[in-house]
């Protein structure tokens, strides 16, 4: 396996960020970008045991919504 990739959205109203894994069921949160890759990398290590290919790469991609008014 190559790699991982989780999808970065940052919430409007708490300012935190979820990420979800696309593909898997790993889903984490965090209140910062050092905390969201923290948790990211520790959801990664705690979804994939001993008998898993463990992907060499994790990368984040980060969504961002931008809304306008007509």
């Amino acid at each position: 396996m190559g790699e991982v990739i989780f999808e970065v959205a940052q919430d409007d109203v708490d300012g935190g960020y979820s990420a979800s894994a696309l593909g898997y069921g790993i889903h984490t949160q965090g209140d910062s970008l050092d905390e969201i890759r923290r948790n990211v990398k520790e959801a990664v290590d705690c979804y994939f045991d001993e008998s898993m290919a463990r992907p060499k790469l994790i990368r984040l991609h980060f969504v961002r919504d931008e809304v306008l008014v007509a």
